[in-house]
């Protein structure tokens, strides 16, 4: 397993930047390691648990096997872990298959050693959302705020469900989903629009900027004008992914297909880093 002793050294201070770490088929295997290790060293040097925003599509599928792969072969305890996801429809309750909730624990938390009163979804059933809402900014809080964030992006740079125009500063809230998203999801509810969802509740902007690290997931060339834009873009609301940039730990991890939007002299500047991320990178492509 991964050698945890190893202290890099990068120009005396940590790296604080935006970083892109460009792979293909190990995009999902080395956010599962990279998360172990994590996780194995909060474990080992503090008693306080390592709390992580969780996110749901079909993006993260990939990690979560990754995970409970890990989990199996006792590499990875979740013991010490809380969870808070990003987001969840109004109107679902827990058991309905199209909630996150129903796939957060269908997917991961059914296969893996975390403890229930650990892991955190927002209830789109409350009778309160308002009161909801903050309620899930307090817990956070109250955790010492989120040490990973884990999420993906959409086509047009969404993140969660903060769509184009969302406010940068905006925090865990209620969302009007834009009509193109409703059609969009519809193909999750027999393709009737009327059936789909068009309030959520979401982790807001600021709310994933406050995590201490954040890991963006993208993959294919339909993600690869919204990593040009994080990457090359300037801030904009009407690209929420371009927020990371006033991040001082956010990485995009993403395959060949998602840089097809970028400048040469970019991607070569990322390949050259060497750095924690880089050198995880080289230890599962040998593993």
């Amino acid at each position: 397993m991964y050698n945890y002793q190893i202290v890099y050294i990068k120009n005396y201070y940590e790296r604080l930047s935006m970083r892109l770490l460009i792979t293909n088929e190990l995009i999902y295997k080395w956010t599962a390691y990279y998360l172990c290790k994590k996780i194995t060293l909060a474990h080992k040097n503090s008693n306080k648990p390592f709390v992580l925003g969780l996110p749901t599509g079909s993006t993260p599928l990939g990690v979560y096997k990754e995970l409970i792969k890990l989990y199996k072969n006792g590499q990875l305890s979740f013991t010490n872990v809380v969870t808070f996801n990003m987001d969840e429809y109004v109107g679902l309750s827990k058991e309905h298959p199209q909630s996150y909730n129903y796939y957060m624990h269908h997917h991961f938390f059914d296969h893996v050693d975390i403890d229930r009163k650990n892991v955190h979804i927002l209830n789109g059933k409350a009778k309160n959302l308002e009161k909801e809402c903050l309620q899930f900014e307090k817990k956070i809080a109250d955790c010492g705020g989120i040490d990973i964030m884990l999420g993906g992006v959409g086509v047009d740079g969404h993140i969660a469900f903060n769509e184009p125009g969302s406010s940068l500063s905006s925090l865990t809230r209620i969302k009007t989903l834009n009509h193109s998203t409703i059609v969009a999801n519809s193909r999750f509810f027999d393709n009737d629009i009327s059936k789909t969802p068009y309030l959520a509740l979401t982790m807001g902007i600021q709310t994933i900027l406050n995590a201490r690290e954040i890991i963006i997931l993208a993959a294919g060339t339909q993600k690869s004008l919204a990593v040009h834009q994080a990457i090359e873009g300037g801030i904009s609301s009407m690209c929420p992914i371009t927020a990371l940039q006033m991040h001082n730990k956010a990485v995009i991890v993403c395959d060949k297909l998602a840089t097809h939007e970028l400048k040469v002299k970019t991607i070569d500047y990322f390949e050259d880093i060497i750095d924690e991320y880089s050198d995880m990178l080289k230890y599962v492509k040998n593993i």
